[in-house]
């Protein structure tokens, strides 16, 4: 196995066409190399995923939502070896995962965009409870990806009770 330049601080070893599009798609097309604040440019990648599963019916969305989840751990955890940091900040398949779980079943209005994206920052930062214990315990792609579930629930329960007590 011979060695590439350094990716994000590693060395990964020579990349095949699948690890090249591990990294390109948990980076969100390279959004996540951008060096300041990645995480909010990786949600902001969730917006359009959002209006395309939104044309999908409510049961559609659901499990659009779902398969790209499983989508997340997969690509996130692959990607995850191959740069050889533990949840790298480049990875940021896993915040428009979370992004698309904070508006899964809501009707997509600027109102619930931008307040979920507002919470879901919020929430992903916090790290409410599992979230920072999934964070800091689970390897892998599944840790990778579950704390953004986690605060992607959080957010969804949030902007249900708001537009209960708003609308």
């Amino acid at each position: 196995m011979s060695l590439d330049k350094p990716l994000d601080g590693g060395y990964k070893r020579r990349m095949n066409f699948r690890d090249r599009a591990s990294v390109f798609l948990a980076t969100g097309f390279s959004i996540g190399k951008i060096p300041i604040a990645p995480g909010t440019f990786g949600t902001l990648l969730g917006i359009p995923i959002c209006f395309g599963l939104a044309g999908l019916g409510a049961a559609g969305s659901i499990a659009g939502v779902a398969a790209f989840v499983l989508l997340a751990v997969q690509v996130a955890g692959r990607a995850e070896t191959l740069i050889g940091k533990k949840d790298a900040p480049v990875i940021v398949i896993d915040e428009a995962a979370g992004l698309l779980v904070t508006l899964a079943g809501l009707p997509l209005t600027p109102f619930n965009l931008a307040a979920g994206f507002a919470a879901f920052r919020v929430m992903d930062i916090l790290k409410p409870f599992p979230a920072r214990r999934i964070d800091r315990n689970m390897t892998g792609g599944w840790g990778v990806v579950l704390d953004d579930v986690v605060a992607g629930i959080y957010s969804n329960i949030f902007l249900r009770v708001m537009s209960s007590f708003c609308f």
